[in-house]
């Protein structure tokens, strides 16, 4: 679905982007992940043609771009650096401007097609004051409805959740998730990265400008060896296990050295009620912070900040073996 070579992007002196090879197949909810400045939104941007590349290729839907961007945007939608809309205008009237450009089908059906976007995203009640009084959230959830206006093959969404509360964030990884299991393939950039945990299948990271990782979610969060437990009866769990709890948090408990199932078989013989139970596994953001430095939005250094390593050329970690770039 979106394939680049050797992408690469500068601005004057300033090297945005180093020879990016991007491989998102059909099927992908793929995360694009890493600090800000790392080089993410000036990647989405060439995909989309806002932006011209200094040098490589880049192929989406089978197609080349930008040369035949205008084959290939109909089956995109897109959400790049917030929703964009006539502030003096409803929603739903900003919703038919960009139908009516995009050429998404007929008039007749046009009514149809935004109240299926708008509902989708969670705007079916909108009424009809204009998008300059919508909160943050509302505008956020506009700009995916947009996206969803051409049923997409592909949607490419730069930061989607942003000013969402935390049910909002969950209901449009939901919807992603769906539109996923419907046929749509999903290139998404965020920093939620629990948000990211829960929905995507692959992951890239980019740091200053460069892949360091691409590679399938499931292979980079190998067990830890310890066995998480969720339990009403914790004090009773935890008196249990005395000698093999880590760590609790509440109902929360941190088994070391265990085997799940026998831990579980363990548990309910002593009459203990059990809510969930799951190995361990290392963190996207542990994960994150090992491969990339500190975004471009600090200022001054932290010879500690997680992320950089004294003993490694330029101070990062090295990416780890597979599929790692």
């Amino acid at each position: 679905m979106i394939v680049t070579r050797g992408l690469t992007k500068r601005f004057g002196s300033v090297l945005a982007v180093d020879h990016v090879d991007l491989d998102v197949r059909a099927g992908d909810r793929y995360g694009f992940l890493g600090p800000n400045g790392s080089g993410k939104t000036t990647v989405i941007r060439m995909l989309l043609g806002l932006v011209f590349a200094t040098s490589g290729e880049i192929e989406m839907l089978g197609k080349p771009v930008p040369a035949r961007l205008r084959e290939v945007l109909p089956n995109v939608g897109s959400l790049v650096e917030g929703p964009s809309a006539y502030g003096h205008l409803s929603g739903r009237a900003n919703l038919a401007l960009i139908d009516a450009a995009g050429r998404a089908g007929g008039r007749r059906t046009r009514r149809r097609r935004i109240d299926q976007a708008l509902e989708s995203v969670g705007l079916a009640g909108i009424d009809t004051r204009p998008v300059r009084k919508y909160s943050l959230g509302m505008r956020q959830r506009l700009g995916l409805a947009a996206a969803l206006l051409r049923a997409p093959k592909l949607l490419v969404l730069d930061e989607p959740t942003n000013g969402l509360d935390p049910l909002g964030i969950r209901e449009i990884r939901d919807l992603l998730a769906g539109l996923n299991e419907a046929g749509t393939t999903v290139f998404l950039s965020s920093h939620q990265l629990a948000e990211v945990e829960q929905l995507c299948t692959r992951v890239g990271v980019v740091d200053r400008g460069r892949l360091v990782l691409q590679a399938e979610l499931s292979a980079l969060r190998p067990a830890t060896g310890r066995v998480i437990v969720h339990s009403p009866d914790a004090d009773r769990a935890a008196a249990e296990l005395d000698g093999l709890i880590a760590s609790r948090d509440g109902d929360r408990l941190v088994v070391a050295e265990a085997d799940p199932a026998e831990l579980n078989t363990r548990l309910v013989a002593a009459g203990l009620r059990v809510t969930e139970i799951r190995p361990e596994r290392r963190s996207l953001e542990d994960l994150v912070l090992q491969l990339t430095s500190p975004g471009a939005d600090r200022i001054g250094r932290d010879p500690g900040q997680p992320g950089r390593d004294p003993g490694q050329p330029g101070g990062r970690r090295p990416p780890p073996a597979g599929d790692a770039q």
